[in-house]
């Protein structure tokens, strides 16, 4: 095991009695919560010093914890379009966060309600760019442009956001206004469509919010309860050994932390307390569900299975980083939680998932065939405790260099429990082998390592086995958008020395 997860009682239990399909009233219904930003550790029952989460606690100590979720791609619109999808980002296309989705793609919510559910999204969508328009596959569509926002009137913010918008909802094609505080309203939305549904079947809805999202601004009611609190890891702001040179040079970038954002006063420390404290609304609202699924006077709910994930992890300062892409762990883990109220006990799953395993998982849970295109696996078995001796070992992870923020290559990744190899594209630079039972924290690059050279040539071998069996040899290029991010502070980080290996050596007489 690569860490302990303190629970409040954690004991073997049997999550699901959805078998094969038998009756349409006894399909579950599926509530997924999907937060932006979260990291796999910011969660009170992660052992985390400070931060709160007793609803995230609940989940975990009465439903299940998926200790080894990954994204496939960290970063908003690629991973949300996995998500959605089941397909790694070579295979959907989404690769940027100002593209839009392919028509021809179908979504996972466009099977259930070709098969009798009732679906609704309710929040940040974000693949297309500024349109917010509904999509298909939704009954019910609340969605906002870009970024969204916080507050209508950006009150709380500390820098200006690429793609933050004030438009307000599109909801159902009609435009209004945003009132209060994103996360709380989402919610007040996505409640009253539970209340108010009428249809007698099984229904999937998709509360996707724009909380944590950076610029992080907590609810007003939680601004400072982590007054004076500080960055848990002291250790983070290190240069590991054989550390890539883009690694170094990237801290002083929009993307490092001696220069966020391109803010020469950044405080990362007042940074990851505002993180914390936009967490505490995304909790409190995952309450509000939770109660409903529990109501005892709703019979309908005692069937609803809640499903709370992130899109993405977020560096504070971990390699001297900010911000994701990259596949270092801070980065490509996530929490993905599972409750159901007809269950009491709590059960850690330790196989690797990720987030294309989601849309299959539901087609599965509705008993519904899971497209043979999808990358992705149905995760039905493991939450029934089922034994898995063909359960993935390994997983593909890729994140396509964007002109937005040139300081991030274009990267590839093998990641399995142990190890995790990583090679870079189109750079003149080290790729990384890691020993993460070892070296948890991967400041330890093994890339050069005699004694690992026979297995990172099978990590490359069967990297590009991986991207040959998923249809990933070629990599998309497309339009440049949005702002462009190259600046680099002159007083901060200097650029980084080539490495040692990397010149010719005099021969001896």
């Amino acid at each position: 095991m690569r860490y302990t997860i303190p629970f409040f009682g954690v004991i073997c239990f049997m999550f699901l009695s959805c078998a094969e399909k038998t009756d349409k009233d006894e399909r579950p219904n599926i509530i997924f919560v999907l937060a932006d930003d979260h990291r796999y550790d910011a969660m009170e029952f992660m052992g985390h010093p400070f931060l709160k989460t007793p609803n995230m606690n609940r989940m975990a100590g009465q439903g299940l914890v998926f200790k080894n979720a990954y994204v496939t791609t960290s970063l908003c619109s690629p991973s949300r379009a996995s998500i959605l999808s089941g397909l790694y980002a070579h295979n959907h296309g989404v690769v940027d966060n100002y593209h839009s989705v392919d028509e021809n793609l179908k979504f996972f919510p466009s099977y259930l309600k070709d098969n009798g559910y009732e679906t609704a999204f309710i929040g940040k969508w974000h693949m297309g760019g500024e349109d917010d328009s509904p999509r298909e596959g939704f009954d019910y569509w609340l969605s906002f442009k870009g970024q969204g926002t916080y507050w209508a009137d950006g009150h709380g913010t500390s820098r200006e956001v690429p793609q933050n918008n004030s438009d307000g909802f599109n909801i159902n094609g009609k435009r209004v206004p945003q009132k209060g505080y994103i996360t709380d309203e989402l919610t007040d939305y996505a409640m009253n469509w539970l209340e108010k549904r009428t249809a007698d079947k099984p229904f999937m809805m998709y509360l996707s919010h724009k909380a944590i999202h950076a610029d992080f601004v907590a609810a007003d009611r939680h601004l400072g309860s982590y007054k004076n609190m500080v960055v848990p890891d002291s250790t983070q702001f290190k240069v590991g050994e054989n550390t890539p040179m883009w690694v170094i040079n990237q801290r002083n970038s929009r993307h490092g932390a001696d220069f966020a954002y391109n803010l020469p006063d950044f405080d990362i420390n007042e940074y990851y307390r505002r993180y914390c404290e936009t967490i505490l609304a995304v909790d409190e609202n995952l309450g509000r569900i939770l109660e409903w699924v529990d109501d005892d006077d709703k019979k309908e709910a005692r069937k609803t299975i809640v499903v709370y994930m992130g899109d993405n992890g977020f560096h504070f300062g971990e390699h001297g980083l900010i911000d994701k892409r990259t596949a270092y762990e801070t980065s490509v883990r996530v929490p993905l939680l599972m409750y159901d109220s007809k269950t009491s006990k709590g059960r850690v799953i330790n196989e690797m998932v990720a987030n294309i395993d989601i849309a299959p998982t539901f087609l599965d849970m509705a008993g519904l065939p899971v497209p043979e295109s999808m990358d992705g696996r149905s995760m039905k078995p493991l939450m029934e405790d089922k034994n898995i001796p063909d359960w993935r070992n390994e997983l593909l992870y890729e994140y396509y260099w964007e002109r937005n923020y040139p300081f991030t290559p274009t990267t590839n990744a093998l990641l399995t429990e142990r190890y995790k190899f990583i090679r870079y594209q189109g750079i003149w630079d080290l790729d990384e082998f890691y020993d993460l039972e070892l070296d948890p924290k991967e400041m330890k690059n093994l890339i050069n390592s005699a004694e690992h050279e026979d297995m990172i040539k099978y990590y490359r071998q069967r990297l590009f086995e991986l991207l040959k069996e998923t249809g990933g040899e070629s990599m998309p290029l497309l339009e440049d958008r949005g702002n462009y991010y190259p600046l680099r502070h002159p007083e901060k980080a200097k650029s980084a020395n080539f490495p040692e290996n990397y010149f010719l050596k005099p021969k001896k007489d």
